[in-house]
């Protein structure tokens, strides 16, 4: 049965509680054994027809006894099967042992395997629960797999990445499918090991849901079952002051670009009105580029503050193209009751000044969002970025909760996160959205989501999500123009 509703992801230590209670409620965990291991034989005949031997790699822990089991249904349907152990099976405990007593077959030590044409390799050594380097010869045979091209059918994730992290520990099996039981872990989403898991298959081994509810915890995939239902509805009764007004402000006039993609974005994704808030010196370049756009004189604090004496000025986009320095910080710190995207320009105004930034958006009500890629949240969370025990996940959680701002956490894997700890991982972004111009587009698509409405963490999420899926549905050779030019507003169905 397989399971492909479930948008969240299991941690490999929450994963060890649900086998934990699924035994304690009187479910035999060595039949959910034999059915993971079954999965694998399964995967592996529907898969791999052609392979002319099975060599199954067992580690010493279940993940080896879901080999076993693998090893013994792949023999039983007719496969040439050698199996090659890490450690002596005789070790073994609990199911993984029982799981070696029913293999009827022959097995020899790991380095001995040597792989050769025509082989499909059946990586059951380590699951999502290595948190530590490989042994050294572990090391050498994943290197010899790699070289030799030899397809790689992991068992719950390919051996040598970390199921938390999604990092190499410090190689790993290229593997063409995968098979893990119940629900993905953060590993399967991450890079790299998103990429070396190669198509991803989630089994249902038979837990009660209500168990796997219990320890999911709050990482989830970026999908719009997660947020859709906190978008704006538009009726016959909208108009566009109900629709939300989003400013964006522009930079100086060589640097106005950034700022009109972001502007153009939000008007797109739905907002009912949108400004350009422009140095003087720049509103003739940007009033000659832009029509539904409006274009306002804002040069100085004086000017932001009149500004803001209109209430019904819901958010705004700072960063793209504005220049670094004491006008983006003033600038911001100005906007600290309001909802605001800070991004590029805008993050790295702070990097030597951050914990003002956080105190100026601190309270109970999260009205900041912050677009970092790497280098801006190395520049703005130096203490996080540092910190090598921490995984991506766990770095844009600290950031949230420290700035109380939903954080995106920019790249191929983008990373959302919430000051409550709510996070979502992406992976709906084509690699071609990786374009000069294409961040100032998802600052605007927040930007106008932020005006209607929508809660910062939503708003981030939903951004980043339409964003991709603008990118993927243009396809590639596109740029930041097409981009924002092909924006639309998230609809059901």
């Amino acid at each position: 049965m397989m399971q492909t509703s479930f948008h969240h992801l299991i941690s490999p230590s929450s994963m060890a509680l649900v086998d934990r209670d699924a035994a304690n409620s009187g479910i035999d965990s060595y039949g959910l054994m034999r059915k993971a291991g079954s999965a694998v034989a399964a995967a592996a005949l529907r898969l791999f027809p052609q392979a002319l031997r099975a060599a199954v790699l067992c580690g010493p822990g279940n993940n080896g006894g879901d080999g076993y089991i693998a090893a013994q249904a792949l023999r039983v349907s007719g496969v040439s099967v050698q199996v090659f152990c890490l450690d002596e099976p005789e070790k073994l405990n609990g199911d993984a042992a029982l799981a070696f007593a029913d293999y009827q077959g022959k097995v020899e030590p790991l380095a001995l395997y040597q792989p050769k044409e025509g082989d499909l390799v059946v990586d059951a050594l380590f699951g999502a629960g290595l948190a530590r380097d490989l042994p050294s010869p572990v090391l050498v045979l994943i290197e010899r797999v790699n070289q030799a091209g030899v397809p790689v059918l992991a068992v719950d994730l390919p051996s040598g990445v970390d199921g938390r992290t999604g990092q190499p520990r410090p190689v790993a099996f290229q593997a063409i499918h995968t098979v893990t039981f119940m629900a993905r872990k953060p590993g399967h989403v991450l890079l790299p090991g998103r990429s070396l898991c190669g198509a991803v298959e989630i089994y249902d081994i038979g837990i009660p849901r209500r168990i796997v509810d219990r320890h999911r915890g709050e990482v989830a995939v970026n999908h719009p079952d997660l947020w859709a239902d906190l978008l704006p509805k538009v009726s016959s009764a909208s108009h566009k002051f109900t629709r939300g007004h989003l400013t964006v402000f522009s930079g100086r006039t060589s640097a106005t670009g950034a700022a009109r993609l972001s502007a153009t974005a939000g008007l797109k994704a739905g907002a009912g009105l949108v400004t350009l808030a422009s140095p003087a010196s720049a509103v003739l370049v940007n009033a000659a580029q832009t029509t539904a756009v409006m274009v306002k004189t804002v040069d100085d604090l004086n000017d932001l503050e009149d500004y803001l004496s209109d209430q019904r000025m819901s958010a705004f986009v700072l960063g793209p193209g504005f220049g670094i320095g004491e006008k983006a910080r003033a600038f911001t710190l100005s906007l600290s009751k309001r909802r605001l995207v800070l991004d590029a320009d805008g993050i790295s105004s702070f990097k030597e000044q951050p914990d003002e930034l956080f105190d100026a958006f601190s309270g109970n009500e999260t009205r900041l969002v912050l677009t970092p890629h790497e280098g801006e949240f190395a520049r703005l969370f130096a203490d996080i970025a540092g910190d090598k025990t921490l995984g991506k996940v766990e770095k844009a959680q600290a950031a949230a909760s420290k700035a109380n701002a939903a954080v995106v956490y920019k790249g191929a894997d983008t990373v959302i996160a919430a000051p409550d700890g709510r996070t979502m991982i992406n992976e709906n972004a084509p690699p071609w959205l990786a374009t000069a111009g294409s961040g100032d587009v998802l600052a605007g698509i927040i930007g106008g989501l932020l005006a209607q409405g929508v809660p910062a963490f939503e708003a981030a999420a939903a951004g980043v999500w339409l964003h991709a899926e603008t990118g993927a549905r243009l396809g590639e050779g596109l740029t930041a123009e097409d981009l924002a030019a092909a924006v639309r507003p998230f609809r059901q169905g």
